[in-house]
């Protein structure tokens, strides 16, 4: 299965958070705008429930983060050139 880019789900993620968070609101296009961004997150997600689509986007981005070579705690050590 192909999966979409990550930032393409961030873009969709955020979105979706930013028009839920309107939704009640009576904003002009919300819930028009919810439905289409929720159909299209399923659709990159393989998905056919929002809530399924919004959990493998989570894993996704966090699958594709870059991961540190090192520790956070692991000591640096520092040599200075002859």
């Amino acid at each position: 299965m192909q999966m979409a880019h990550p930032a393409v789900l961030e873009e969709l993620l955020r979105r979706y958070e930013e028009l839920r968070a309107q939704d009640g609101e009576g904003a002009d296009g919300v819930a028009r705008g919810l439905e289409d961004v929720s159909y299209t997150l399923c659709v990159s997600t393989g998905t056919r429930e929002i809530a399924a689509a919004l959990v493998v986007a989570r894993e996704q981005l966090r699958r594709s983060a870059p991961r540190r070579e090192t520790p956070l705690s692991a000591p640096v050590s520092a040599t200075v050139p002859a």
